[in-house]
């Protein structure tokens, strides 16, 4: 209930017992005294302790007193626990080492395919290449892979465990291939990258389901698995179509579908 400002709440104690509300029906929560409203406490030893809060305008300004409110056991036994490791989460519940570990390995596998997206990004936008749809597909691709590192990165935090980034290794610089060309040869690769990452995930998931951690379950169906199996089917329609065209004219028509969202020129 809302009180006017001219409203205040005072407490009495009549007994110095730890008190509890009283919801029988025997004493109504809320009891009419004097023209004002309070709330009737009793002691946990069943004494009748009167009056304990009471709404009234004569209040005003009056500090609550010698009320004790105690946390649910489960909660408290937590609490006890907490203290005795250092720089503990609080929000941890639930979350095994074996998955916290499992997904800062993931993190870097996302970092690692990012980084090699980006290496592809940079070749295709060489002057003497100059594939600029390629360029702009694979730089995406590179950003698409690291917002996932980072929404992990996230998630980590939210369930209280700690992000441990790891070396990543250098990718190559040269995609040209004699025979399949560059455009082929990186795509075949990117789809590789997808699949490898696939399959990392799946793993990660029925990790979580052998450590009956649901709420990690439904955080890499809801958030990768369905959107990586869309990925792999992408790349591998653009692997099949630059496979029909072979290194000649065809590559250029395939880069300008790409530079122009998908449309062909």
């Amino acid at each position: 209930m809302l009180l006017g400002s001219s409203s205040s709440i005072y407490v009495s104690l009549s007994d110095r017992a730890k008190l509890v509300p009283s919801l029988s029906s025997s004493a109504p929560f809320l009891n009419s005294l004097n023209g004002s409203y309070g709330l009737r406490f009793f002691s946990k030893r069943n004494v009748g302790c009167g009056v304990v809060a009471k709404v009234s305008k004569e209040a005003e300004n009056q500090p609550i007193l010698g009320i004790a409110f105690e946390p649910f056991e489960e909660v408290k036994k937590e609490l006890l626990v907490i203290p005795s490791v250092p720089h503990a989460s609080l929000a941890r519940q639930m979350y095994t080492d074996q998955c916290e570990a499992a997904l800062n390995a993931q993190i870097n596998v996302e970092y690692n395919v990012s980084y090699v997206y980006h290496a592809m990004y940079a070749y295709f936008d060489r002057d003497n290449v100059a594939l600029k749809g390629l360029a702009k597909f694979f730089k995406e691709s590179s950003m698409e892979e690291r917002q996932h590192a980072e929404m992990m990165m996230e998630y980590q935090n939210k369930r209280g465990g700690r992000v441990q980034l790891q070396s990543m290794l250098m990718p190559f610089s040269e995609f040209d291939h004699s025979e399949k060309g560059d455009a082929l040869y990186a795509m075949e690769l990117a789809l590789s990258l997808e699949r490898l990452n696939n399959e990392k995930l799946l793993n990660l998931h029925s990790l979580a389901n052998e450590n009956n951690d649901v709420q990690f379950v439904d955080f890499l169906e809801s958030e990768f698995l369905v959107g990586q199996v869309e990925d792999i089917k992408k790349i591998s329609e653009y692997v099949a179509q630059l496979r029909r065209m072979g290194k000649g004219h065809g590559v250029w028509h395939f880069d300008q579908m790409l530079l122009n969202g998908g449309v062909a020129a």
